[in-house]
């Protein structure tokens, strides 16, 4: 016997809900599988994120504000490489007596583009770095060279004592390891400290102006920077005549604006 109009129309009822169940269960699935990509994708992209922030902080600090590997030669010009790796003693000859220092504190000025800096240096927390500086600033070695560098995005230095005014350059030696680093790895503002490759046995004659009070980590080698000494006036002279400039092309590290050079490093 054929079905009522009733039956049929239940039966179509049926299916309807039937179809829009199954509808409800598919939008259901792909919404899900839709939030396990977007999580997915979010946590990938979060991973890239945090690998390329420590990759740029390893990178960025892996050389401190301090010079590269230095050269593998005496040679003040020649360009540094990779493969060189510092030992102690190395060039040992040419290095300074850490007897220079006398274990005192020197006194002094640090001129750049005619700006004084009242300078300390102590002889006794850093005799070798200070020996280096005192026979580097009696020779005459600093006169005339640049500041190459300013940073003020993240940490606030000038780096300057660089011949080749690019942060490859230095005297015909280099030295370590490590002296008078601060154990909070805090650099008030006015420290002067030496600047180094990755590498504590790479001090030359770069070296960095605190500007503003400063945090940089130590180096893998679990080393900080040299502090040689302080700037006990003229600091402000500096920041308005040179920092508040900023840096070439709107970066945050990299040649001053102004031009920076040293007028002359005298101490006694």
């Amino acid at each position: 016997m054929a079905p009522s109009n009733k039956q049929d129309r239940e039966a179509r009822e049926t299916r309807g809900r039937v179809r829009a169940y199954q509808a409800r269960q598919a939008v259901h699935a792909h919404q899900g599988k839709r939030r396990v990509r977007d999580n997915i994708l979010a946590g990938g992209i979060l991973l890239v994120v945090l690998v390329v922030l420590v990759g740029a902080q390893l990178f960025y600090f892996g050389g401190g504000p301090g010079t590269p590997e230095p050269s593998a030669t005496a040679t003040p010009t020649d360009s540094p490489t990779d493969t060189v790796t510092p030992t102690p003693g190395a060039n040992a000859g040419d290095v300074p007596s850490s007897d220079l220092a006398e274990g005192r504190t020197w006194t002094g000025t640090l001129t750049l583009n005619d700006i004084p800096l009242g300078i300390e240096l102590d002889g006794s927390l850093a005799p070798q770095a200070v020996s280096s500086t005192i026979s580097l600033a009696e020779s005459g070695f600093y006169d005339g060279l640049s500041c190459h560098r300013l940073t003020n995005g993240g940490f606030s230095v000038l780096q300057c004592g660089d011949p080749n005014s690019d942060g490859t350059g230095g005297p015909n030696y280099y030295y370590g390891p490590v002296e008078n680093a601060p154990a909070d790895a805090v650099y008030p503002a006015g420290t002067l400290a030496m600047a180094r490759s990755s590498d504590p046995f790479s001090m030359g004659s770069q070296f960095f102006v605190v500007y503003a009070d400063t945090t940089i980590p130590a180096g893998a080698d679990g080393s900080g920077y040299t502090v040689i000494g302080k700037v006990t006036s003229g600091l402000d002279q500096l920041i308005t005549g040179v920092v508040d400039a900023g840096v070439a092309d709107g970066s945050t590290d990299g040649a001053p604006v102004v031009p920076t050079t040293i007028t002359s490093l005298t101490v006694q």
